[in-house]
């Protein structure tokens, strides 16, 4: 082989070789933000699910609260 092609094919490998170590980082790159789309997921189910529970627990104190200040109203009569 020729001087030429041996530097040819030495700056192909190098090439190939930043190619395969760019695209494997990138891989490491995607998986963790895919794990980190997963957590946010469930975190804001849990959000969600907490939100819900709070304004359930907030209507039931509201109805308590009409129907106290409707036995005061009735004492005051």
């Amino acid at each position: 082989m020729s001087t030429e092609t041996t530097e040819s094919l030495s700056g192909l490998e190098d090439r190939i070789v930043k190619a395969v170590q760019t695209v494997s980082r990138l891989r490491q790159e995607r998986d963790a933000a895919v794990k980190e789309l997963d957590e946010a997921k469930v975190e804001i189910a849990m959000v969600t699910e907490e939100l819900e529970t709070l304004r359930a627990e907030r209507s039931q104190v509201r109805s308590r609260i009409e129907k106290l200040l409707g036995q005061i109203d009735q004492l005051s009569l």
